[in-house]
């Protein structure tokens, strides 16, 4: 009996050793974070299919085989795109780190890893972050546009305009498409070079395949500059072109509602912005509807939809997400606070934001606003004095630079500053322009 029972632990013994070696051999990882399957009118189009069916294939791969990390590279790639296209960043720039950490971790000087991993920082608002790995990434291949077009990115958000415009006039020498052609246009736009910054930009749009989005997102930055110098028509024409190339296109359907608020027709704008909020996640589309609900008399709604923005906004603005990297949104939650009146919360984001780059003319702008909102006119002029050293001609930069100047003492350099505005721009936003009439 004693020796039947020593052969059955002997044995049971053995299955268990030969169990734990099995089971002890690296399984393939099973941590690679998936898509979201795409709701609603998105869902629909044959790009979308062709999308999926590309990233079903590159998460079989890497199941298949951890160690690819070709695929893992685009996979990436991939869902940095989706971000772009769906607007859910929180999701799908955290995805792509995940991937891109993994591929850095086991080949350091992977430069198309760096550079992917570069441009997320950047999409989530770590600009000095971006621009250190950028910096760290270009002896990998100092030939290649990619990377200067994110270091032209990063200097020019932290307020390094310089060398923007050297990192931007090194990516047009080496490859003059869409993307080169697109920051020549910003950076002409932010020195107040307007008609240069239209020229630019539609040779972007030229260069760019129709209905791709980011063609079709270049044509509604167009639009915009049309906008800009109230030319309305152009604009509208733009964005419809946009629709046409690239049907329940977001960003144009709410630039027809933009259109239709400079015109004062309120009802018609507000059924273009829901439309285009129920298409994608974008605060911006919730933040535009807050005004149009105000404009509309509809004043519950309004404030519903401030409390949404900061919702929005609120969750990862200065703080670190689960990966290290939440997405920065102290600048825009300075604007959601100032719209239901809470200055105090409204000048903490914006000092936030200026701490991290007080030189970027658009954080200047933001914090000139807030102080002058909180009655605090000398810091006021100080900062918007930096938001204009570009010589930005943007109406509303100028509008609010004129009230700023004129509560701080400088009544006709403000006045001066009202009267081009308007010049520019005839249909400058109703709130601003409520404002500046008793100085007209």
């Amino acid at each position: 009996m004693r020796k039947n029972l020593y052969i059955i632990l002997v044995g049971v013994t053995g299955i268990l050793l030969v169990c734990i070696f099995l089971f002890s051999k690296k399984a393939p990882e099973k941590n690679i974070p998936s898509f979201k399957d795409r709701k609603g009118t998105i869902a629909l189009s044959g790009e979308w299919l062709n999308s999926k069916k590309a990233m079903e294939g590159l998460l079989a791969a890497i199941e298949a085989n951890p160690n690819d990390y070709k695929s893992m590279l685009s996979l990436s790639q991939a869902y940095i795109q989706e971000g772009r296209e769906t607007g859910d960043h929180g999701y799908y720039d955290k995805a792509a780190l995940e991937l891109l950490d993994k591929i850095i971790t086991e080949q350091p000087n992977n430069f198309d890893a760096m550079c992917c991993k570069a441009t997320v920082l950047l999409s989530q608002h770590h600009f000095a972050e971006g621009l250190e790995l950028a910096q760290k990434t270009l002896p990998l291949n100092p030939n290649s546009a990619f990377i200067y077009g994110i270091l032209c990115d990063a200097n020019l958000e932290l307020g390094n305009y310089d060398n923007a415009v050297k990192m931007c006039d090194k990516m047009i020498s080496v490859r003059p498409d869409i993307r080169s052609y697109s920051r020549v246009s910003y950076l002409r736009e932010i020195y107040g070079d307007t008609p240069g910054a239209i020229g630019a930009i539609k040779m972007a749009v030229a260069a760019g395949y129709p209905g791709l989005e980011q063609t079709e997102w270049t044509r509604c930055i167009l639009a915009h500059l049309y906008e800009n110098v109230g030319s309305l028509d152009s604009a509208e024409v733009q964005y419809k072109i946009a629709l046409q190339e690239r049907p329940n296109y977001a960003f144009a359907i709410a630039g027809l509602g933009r259109i239709e608020k400079a015109k004062g027709n309120y009802k018609e704008a507000i059924a273009y912005y829901e439309k285009a909020k129920g298409l994608i996640t974008e605060y911006s589309f919730s933040d535009e509807l807050t005004d149009l609900y105000r404009l509309n008399g509809e004043t519950e709604k309004a404030n519903e939809t401030a409390k949404e923005v900061i919702n929005m906004l609120g969750p990862n603005a200065n703080v670190e997400g689960e990966s290290g990297h939440g997405h920065y949104a102290d600048k825009e939650l300075a604007y959601a606070y100032l719209k239901i009146n809470d200055v105090d919360n409204a000048l903490k984001h914006a000092l936030v934001e200026y701490e991290r780059r007080p030189q970027n003319i658009d954080v200047a702008e933001t914090l000139a606003w807030v102080e002058y909102k909180k009655g605090e006119f000398a810091e006021a002029n100080k900062h918007i004095t930096t938001a204009l050293k570009t010589n930005s001609q943007n109406p509303t930069l100028m509008c609010r630079a004129g009230l700023i100047k004129i509560k701080a003492g400088e009544t006709e350099k403000g006045k001066a500053f009202i009267k081009k505005a308007l010049s520019a721009d005839p249909f400058i936003e109703t709130e601003l322009k409520k404002e500046i009439t008793p100085y007209l």
